[in-house]
């Protein structure tokens, strides 16, 4: 069995963090290949994912020191999972194993022995997955994990705390380049993918410097992007909860309608539980037809077949380009 690992860093201005990171990553290298888990060809490819500080100036540096480093360079952000995506696909022909992780140092590095471990006894996908969440605030790990059960509920496979730490096989690899989708969720689409897998637990560390990526309102876009990209329950739930109210409307025009007869004054009471039921759907109206909007933007990004990311240069060791 060939083991030929590329590891795929996303960086998006992270030039704090980068020298610590590489300085890592470079050591497990050396760990892993004296072991003779992994081939000498390996490589790290970091890729800028449209920075505005001096990361791809790093990444650079990096690689003319030392050819162990390879980087990619989006022509402007495209955002994380196009960025993994990226790494992804233009390393699939050159490598037999990938593993992706975030530059951030909170993923467990020493998790990838297991991962390649597990990958030489049969494993295709080899998932990171956290075995606990101590280091997050009360929020952050309630809002996380409610989000997981809730995407489960939704019909959409995904992993319970895994984010997008993983091991994946060429022929996983090659798979993945057949979903073209514009709107990427990577913890649905590889499941899907099938091929054996297994699980590494880890402890998730502090992020070692720089600034969290994923403020409220971009974890709050990713949870609606993956269950609209793998789910079309919230359509079944709008269209049942529509007959529900149509059915208690039936009901509360016979009401209206028998109490008009058995005292005039019924028709004339309850005037504030009207003006309380027209907002309430009024507003149910407009929440569930943004719900179709999210689908209608979906196709609508779809149907235009634009790329999902442009490469602007790339640095490997035999292929540079500039």
């Amino acid at each position: 069995m060939r083991n030929i690992l590329y590891i795929v860093v996303p960086c998006y201005n992270e030039e704090a963090v980068l020298p610590e990171t590489s300085k890592r990553l470079l050591e497990k290298y050396k760990e892993l290949t004296e072991e003779k888990l992994i081939s000498e060809e390996s490589r790290i490819v970091f890729v800028n994912d449209g920075s505005k500080d001096s990361t791809w100036e790093i990444i650079s540096r990096l690689h003319d020191e030392n050819i162990i480093f390879s980087g990619i360079n989006l022509s402007k952000n495209k955002g994380h999972q196009n960025a993994v995506m990226a790494g992804l696909m233009t390393v699939k022909d050159r490598c037999d194993i990938a593993i992706t992780l975030d530059a951030d140092l909170q993923d467990d590095i020493n998790a990838i022995d297991e991962m390649v471990k597990k990958y030489h006894s049969g494993n295709d996908v080899v998932y990171g997955v956290r075995s606990s969440r101590k280091t997050d605030t009360f929020f952050k790990r309630f809002t996380a994990e409610s989000f997981y059960k809730f995407m489960k509920i939704m019909g959409v496979d995904v992993v319970f705390n895994h984010a997008d730490f993983r091991l994946m096989s060429n022929r996983v690899l090659d798979a993945l380049s057949e979903y073209k989708e514009f709107n990427l969720f990577l913890r649905g689409i590889i499941p899907q993918i099938g091929f054996k897998s297994d699980c590494v637990y880890y402890e998730r560390h502090e992020r070692f410097a720089g600034e969290s990526k994923y403020p409220l309102k971009k974890m709050l876009s990713f949870a609606v992007d993956g269950i609209t990209s793998f789910s079309v329950k919230p359509l079944k739930i709008i269209a049942n909860t529509g007959i529900i109210i149509s059915a208690l409307s039936i009901i509360a025009f016979f009401w209206v309608f028998i109490g008009h007869f058995v005292s005039n004054s019924a028709t004339a009471l309850g005037w504030p539980s009207i003006m309380c039921s027209i907002w309430f759907l009024g507003g149910l109206q407009i929440f569930f037809l943004g719900i179709i909007g999210e689908y209608i933007g979906k196709i609508y990004s779809e149907a235009k077949g634009r790329p999902r990311y442009v490469i602007q240069s790339e640095l490997f060791d035999d292929n540079d380009k500039i």
